[in-house]
Order: structure tokens, then C-alpha cells, then sequence
């Protein structure tokens, strides 16, 4: 502790040292060493810490307008539980039901090293994003290449993230409207197996037909209740799923061993799997954007609730996880179907209500993943090619959207193969490693402490997450291209 002063004037002689420092309680010192006389005028005291308490807002009133029209930043009083649920539905896709596939091509040992190795590494990455949404006082990074902008520089924070996400949203939302398409089409067969084949073309356009209403609610608080009926849902499916595997019982001609009969075949698969694994944890694409919704003050930053939120959605993603891939391969073997709920077939009205639930999910994780594109969207229209924000503008560009993400889907119902290649040079790096870059590039932290070791184990993991995943999905694609169709 030291006196705190501001010097005004002074004259000092040349052989006099000055010493100007921050004390331990921030306080602003100042010492000399001089036999010299020294003269000063002192302001009184000043306290130079940080001001959490005014935060200064410098928009225009049109800026701070077209803020609250955006969907990301329109609403701001969220409470903890939507964060929770709003990463359930974003988190658990429909692929938990082919974990048990991609179990049967890892073997024990790796696969289940992998389920929990991607759970820790990505929950501390999600820890990271949450943190650092408010590292700067005053400011909040809404949306995820915010944070990027403020890591790497206005244009490269820029190209390095909005890439990857939009790959990533856009490529998820075309997916789902494939998944929902097909659960619906397996719903329909289940449940009328003498009613003529219908296309599933058709089948996606009826999926597709509850967006075009749906993409109207204006932000993540409007969707908070279609998000908790898809977070129940997938709850609700996945259990079905272990619960129906347990009650057949362990198959009498099972088999743990791996299927592919050459070297090179299941060394492709593993790395295929690994992919498979990796990317069902996704959500870290529309976390910031979650986070924005919570209302944040100095005294109860948004990262408390959005934590807590975080921390029930992580143990809710284990319970889905980890029974259906561990149950699903002990109880069929390496003669597990890509969707264990084909592998189960009986009884048949509790498979045919399990689709029904993913068909539920996947209206809600692809209303979450449209929300920042929306926004992406609507950001341009308005800010750069000034568009006024109206309800007929919103109107035309999600129709639009939706549109474009179902002629795609009944285009390519194969997408999900060649997502798995696609999808690895985005998923891997916004999920696994990009946080980390980001952490190390503002916080600094020094060299070999836990927190930059910790950090580098990340960034190699997904790194090589990133390079072989694509590798498998590639093979995939060639050894499936024959039986692609395009508007099947």
C-alpha cells in the first residue's frame, strides 16, 4: 500500500530517479531517490482499478435500434435453465443412436476412451467460451466471431470463425432436414406397412413445412419452449433405445471383435468412428449466442447462470451418451446397425414413438443452429446493405433460408456421408481447438503452467481429430458414391 496521487506539475532535476507503480491494491505509486529538491502539485487521491459499474455504452440510437431487432441480442432475460436445455437440444443430435455403430469399429478400449476424452476436453473448451463471453468489462462477445475478432484482429477473427460456423450450422440444419425427413418416413412404415411407398422427398417436405412456420419466432427466448420439448425428446429416445436393447438381452452369436476383415478396412473405420464420436459434440458453434440471451450486471455476470446451465445440459449429454453407445454394443456386437433402433425392430409401437421423438428433437436443434444464421443474415441485410429491420424483410430471408436447407436435403439425402468429410475441417476445429487458440492468443498464460499444457493437449488432440476424421468420411463417400441417389 502506498500514497495515491496524480502529479499535475513537477520539476525534476536530471539525476533524480522517479519510480512510477502500481500497487498492490491498484493504487498509483509514485518514489523518488534524490538528495534534490522535487516539486509537485498532487490532484488529491484517485482510484485507478477498473470501473465495473458504469458501462459505457457508445452506440447511436439507430445502432443500439437495429441491436434490439437482432434475434442474438433482442432479448436479454433468459434465465439459467433455457441454457440448459437450449445446449441439450444443440448438443444431442440424432447421431446418439449411431454411437453403438461406431463403437462396434473402435473396440472397447478405444471407444470408450474416446466418449470420455471428447466429453472432458469439450466441456472444458465450453468452460473457456463461457469465460471469456465478459473478459472484457463493459462488453459482451454475443456472437462466437466476436471473440474471434477480439483474439485475432477485426479481419482475420472474421475469416478464420464465420467459415467454420456457417459450415457447421448450415451443414447441421440440411442434415436434420434429411434425419427428420427419414424418422417421419420410418414412423409412417412402422406404423402402416401395407400403405403404398411414399418418396422421401415428400416425407422432408412435410418436415420442412413446420419451419417455414416455426423460423418466424424472432429469438432464442421465442424457441425456448420448442428447445425443452426437443431436450426432453432426445432424453426420451435415447432411452428407449439402451432400455429396449437391455430388455432383448445380450445376442446369442455376439461378437466384439472388429467387422472389417483387412488392415487398411479397420484402420478407415476407426478413423471414420473417431469422427463420429467427436462431432456429436457440437454445441460450442451457438454457445456465445446462448450466453447473450442471460441477463449480465458486475455484481451477477451472465457466465454464473450460463455455467450452471452448461453443467446439467454436460450431465444430461452423458446420461443420452454413454448408456446407448456402451448397452447398444454390449447387447449387439459389431452386428450393431447404424441406427441401433433398425438393430431393435420389437416392440414395434415403442420404435415407432422413438422416431416420432427424434422427429421432435431435430425440429428444435435445427431451430437452434438457424438462430445465428438468421442473425448472420439479418446483419447484413441491415447493416451493410441497409435494408430497414421490418417483419417482411425477417420473413423473406428465413423463408428463403428454410427453403434453401430443404431443396438441399431432398437434393442430397446422401449429405450426412459427405458431411462427416466436410464437416471435419469445422467441426473439429470450433469444437476442440479454436477456444483454446483463442484463450492462449488474450490470456497468454506462461509457458508450461497447467493452463497453456492443458491448452497445447487440446489443440494436438483436435488437430489430429481434424486431419483423420476426413480421412474416414472420404472413404466412406467412395465406398457408399454407387448407391447415392440424387432426390430418392
Amino acid at each position: 500500500m502506498c500514497a495515491r496521487a496524480l502529479v499535475q506539475r513537477s520539476s525534476i532535476n536530471s539525476s533524480t530517479l522517479v519510480s512510477i507503480f502500481f500497487g498492490v491494491d491498484n493504487s498509483f505509486c509514485v518514489e523518488f531517490s534524490s538528495s534534490d529538491s522535487v516539486n509537485f502539485t498532487a490532484m488529491g487521491t484517485q482510484d485507478f482499478s477498473p470501473d465495473y459499474s458504469k458501462d459505457v455504452d457508445h452506440r447511436s440510437a439507430q445502432e443500439k435500434a437495429i441491436d434490439d431487432w437482432l434475434p442474438i441480442t433482442s432479448a436479454r432475460n433468459a434465465k439459467w435453465w433455457y441454457s440448459a436445455f437450449h445446449n441439450v437440444t444443440a448438443m444431442v443430435g440424432a447421431g446418439v443412436l449411431s454411437l453403438p455403430y461406431a463403437m462396434a469399429e473402435l473396440g472397447w478400449g478405444p471407444g470408450v476412451t474416446v466418449l470420455v476424452i471428447s466429453w472432458i476436453v469439450t466441456l472444458y473448451t465450453l468452460w473457456q467460451m463461457v469465460e471469456m463471453h465478459e473478459m472484457v468489462p463493459g462488453k459482451r462477445f454475443d456472437r462466437y466471431h466476436e471473440l474471434g475478432q477480439h483474439a485475432f484482429g477485426e479481419k482475420l477473427g472474421l475469416y478464420i470463425v464465420v467459415p467454420q460456423q456457417l459450415i457447421v450450422e448450415v451443414g447441421v440444419d440440411i442434415v436434420y432436414m434429411v434425419t427428420g425427413g427419414r424418422s417421419l418416413k420410418k414412423f409412417h412404415d412402422i406404423v402402416c406397412k401395407d400403405c403404398k411407398n411414399i418418396k422421401l422427398t415428400y416425407f422432408i417436405m412435410i418436415f420442412a413445412s413446420v419451419h417455414f412456420v416455426l423460423s418466424h419466432l424472432p429469438n432464442f427466448n421465442a424457441i425456448s419452449g420448442v428447445s425443452l420439448a426437443a431436450a426432453v425428446m432426445s432424453l426420451s429416445y435415447s432411452t428407449i433405445a439402451w432400455g429396449a436393447s437391455v430388455d432383448k438381452g445380450v445376442q446369442p452369436d455376439v461378437e466384439y471383435g472388429y467387422k472389417a476383415t483387412t488392415t487398411a478396412g479397420t484402420v478407415f473405420n476407426f478413423f471414420s468412428a473417431l469422427g463420429d464420436v467427436a462431432f456429436a459434440y457440437a454445441g460450442h458453434n451457438v454457445v456465445l449466442e446462448i450466453q447473450a440471451t442471460i441477463p449480465s450486471t458486475p455484481e451477477k455476470p451472465s457466465k454464473g447462470p450460463m455455467w450452471r446451465g452448461v453443467i446439467v445440459a454436460y450431465i444430461v449429454v452423458a446420461l443420452c451418451y454413454f448408456p446407448v453407445a456402451l448397452i447398444g454394443y454390449w447387447i449387439f456386437g459389431n452386428k450393431v446397425e447404424d441406427n441401433i433402433l433398425i438393430s431393435l425392430e420389437k416392440p414395434v409401437w415403442l420404435i415407432a414413438m422413438a422416431n416420432l421423438f427424434v422427429v421432435v428433437h431435430v425440429i428444435g436443434s435445427y431451430q437452434i443452429y438457424a438462430m445465428p444464421v438468421f442473425d448472420m443474415i439479418e446483419t447484413v441485410l441491415v447493416k451493410k446493405l441497409r435494408f430497414k429491420p421490418s417483419w417482411m424483410l425477417r420473413f423473406v430471408s428465413r423463408n428463403i433460408y428454410v427453403a434453401f436447407t430443404m431443396f438441399v436435403g431432398i437434393t442430397f439425402p446422401f449429405f450426412g456421408g459427405l458431411l462427416g468429410f466436410f464437416g471435419g475441417f469445422a467441426f473439429a476445429p470450433t469444437t476442440y481447438f479454436l477456444p483454446c487458440i483463442m484463450w492462449l492468443a488474450i490470456y497468454k498464460p506462461r509457458r508450461f503452467s497447467l493452463s497453456w499444457i492443458t491448452n497445447w493437449i487440446c489443440i494436438v488432440l483436435g488437430v489430429i481429430l481434424m486431419i483423420v476424421a476426413p480421412i474416414g468420411g472420404l472413404r466412406q463417400i467412395i465406398l457408399q458414391a454407387k448407391g447415392y441417389k440424387f432426390f430418392s
